[in-house]
């Protein structure tokens, strides 16, 4: 007879939630865990510059094992309900490491990166003063 604690075990196994991932390392980096993905990012420079071009270095991972398609990526001003006024390019650089160019955050105050990977949209919030 299973014990409770083995067939949780067995049933998130069965149903993915228990699958782990671990992306490519970036050091100094944020991490988001989202219910399908790993996501990691990083500002080059870092932090994010105000008013000049910056690239974010990604590195995502899904817990199903799948492969990851190049995830779109934006920053979002809340408070101003806004984004950025330029769309990054993504690049592949290895599988699951990608690297986005052109982003601009244009004025100070609370943003939002905002990575959308596979369907799930992932966000982690920075400001700059």
């Amino acid at each position: 007879m299973r014990s409770l604690a083995s067939s949780l075990v067995l049933l998130l196994a069965a149903t993915g939630a228990a699958e782990a991932c671990e992306p490519p390392r970036l050091d100094a980096s944020t991490r988001i865990d989202g219910k399908r993905h790993v996501l990691l990012f990083r500002g080059v420079p870092s932090p994010p510059p105000l008013n000049t071009s910056f690239a974010v270095e990604i590195a995502v991972c899904a817990r199903d094992g799948a492969s990851v398609a190049a995830p779109r990526v934006d920053a979002w001003m809340p408070a101003h309900r806004h984004g950025m006024n330029y769309r990054p390019s993504v690049v592949a650089r290895a599988p699951g490491s990608f690297r986005a160019d052109g982003l601009l955050l244009h004025m100070p105050g609370r943003w939002e990166f905002v990575f959308e990977v596979g369907g799930e949209r992932l966000t982690a919030t920075q400001t700059l003063d």
